[in-house]
């Protein structure tokens, strides 16, 4: 592998664990359903969230497993916190605690 292809691998692993900091993020691919049903309903709740697309680079889903402790898509940050995948997701919302997560991103 060349040198130019590592430094962008490392450069998008780095950019994956900064992004999760401070927004929400997802970790998905393109046609899993669980991903999709995570889209939806982050697009309910007018929620501004960054995907990194995990299904054609090995090295960003590394990224994400070793973030979230988990092999499976999607891995839903919320700021610094681990929320896990979309009936994570869907169980907050049904407690109504995702909007309070939500809101204290914002602050």
């Amino acid at each position: 592998m060349g040198a130019r292809k590592r430094q962008a691998g490392k450069a998008r692993k780095q950019q994956a664990t900064q992004l999760v900091d401070d927004k929400v993020v997802m970790f998905g691919t393109l046609f899993c359903p669980y991903c999709m049903r995570a889209r939806k309903l982050l697009k309910s709740k007018n929620v501004d969230y960054i995907e990194i697309r995990v299904d054609s680079d090995r090295k960003l889903r590394k990224e994400m497993e070793r973030l979230s402790g988990r092999d499976s898509v999607p891995q839903i940050f919320i700021g610094k916190m681990h929320i896990g995948g979309y009936d994570d997701l869907a169980a907050l919302n049904r407690k109504g605690e995702l909007d309070q997560l939500l809101q204290k991103l914002q602050e």
